[in-house]
C-alpha cells in the first residue's frame, strides 16, 4: 500500500479533502507547525518534512500547501509529487501578488479583512452552494492570524525557480486565485476553482487516482 502525506491549503485542516475518495491508499493529513519569527520557507519546510517517515512517499498538496510540498521535495527523496490548485515556481505566481510582495502591502491588510466570508470571497474560491459558503466561512475564521501572515508572505515573495521531478499538477480552469493562464499543467478541471476537492470531487479524485495508479 502507497504512503500518501497531505498538505492542504492555508486553512487548519483536512476538511477540504473530506469528499475526495482516495480508495485503499494510506493517507496522512500533515498538521501544520508554527512557523518561527521571519522563518524562511526553505528552514519550515526542512522542519515540516520531519513527519514524514516513510521513504519515498507520495507527497498531495492542495494551494499553499502544494508550494510547501515542493519546497518539502527539495530535502527528500519521493516517489511523486500531485498539486493541486498551486503553483510550482515563482513564476506561476501572478505578477500582482509579487508586486504587492516587494511592497510589503499584504503586511497592512487587517486579518479582519482577509478572513472575512463574503461574495467576494465566495467568488474568489468558487464557493456556490450554501454548504461550500459555510465551510469556506468556518475555514477562513479558523485560520490562525500569526501562519496567515507568514504564509502570505511566503507566497508572494517565493523565489523558488526550480521545477520539481516527478509531479502531476491538476488546476481548475476557472482558478481565479491562481489563474490557469500563468500555469503549466497535466490536467485542466472544467469549471474548477480554487475549492474543487470540495466542488468537483469526483473529477479530481478520479485525476489522483489516475496520478497514483
Amino acid at each position: 500500500m502507497k504512503k500518501v502525506y497531505i498538505f492542504s491549503g492555508l486553512g487548519v485542516d483536512k476538511r477540504v479533502f473530506q469528499k475526495i475518495d482516495f480508495g485503499n491508499l494510506d493517507i496522512e493529513f500533515v498538521e501544520w507547525i508554527e512557523p518561527r519569527k521571519d522563518e524562511r520557507i526553505e528552514e519550515y519546510a526542512k522542519r515540516i518534512s520531519q513527519k514524514i517517515i516513510v521513504e519515498n512517499p507520495i507527497l498531495i498538496g492542495l494551494s499553499f500547501g502544494g508550494i510547501i510540498a515542493v519546497e518539502v521535495a527539495k530535502t527528500l527523496a519521493i516517489e511523486k509529487l500531485i498539486l493541486i490548485a498551486s503553483a510550482k515556481t515563482r513564476n506561476e505566481i501572478p505578477m500582482l501578488y509579487r508586486i504587492l510582495g516587494k511592497l510589503k502591502i499584504h503586511n497592512v491588510i487587517p486579518a479582519s479583512f482577509l478572513k472575512s466570508a463574503n461574495c467576494i470571497s465566495n467568488w474568489f474560491f468558487g464557493a456556490q452552494i450554501p454548504s461550500d459558503k459555510i465551510l469556506l466561512k468556518q475555514i477562513l475564521e479558523e485560520t490562525d492570524n500569526k501562519f496567515l501572515y507568514w504564509a502570505l508572505d511566503k507566497v508572494v515573495t517565493w523565489r523558488n525557480l526550480q521545477t520539481p521531478q516527478n509531479y502531476v499538477h491538476i488546476h481548475g480552469l476557472n482558478d481565479r486565485i491562481l489563474p490557469i493562464k500563468n500555469i503549466k499543467t497535466d490536467y485542466k478541471i472544467q469549471g474548477g476553482g480554487h475549492f474543487m476537492t470540495v466542488n468537483k470531487s469526483e473529477e479530481v479524485s478520479k485525476l489522483l487516482k489516475k496520478s497514483i495508479d
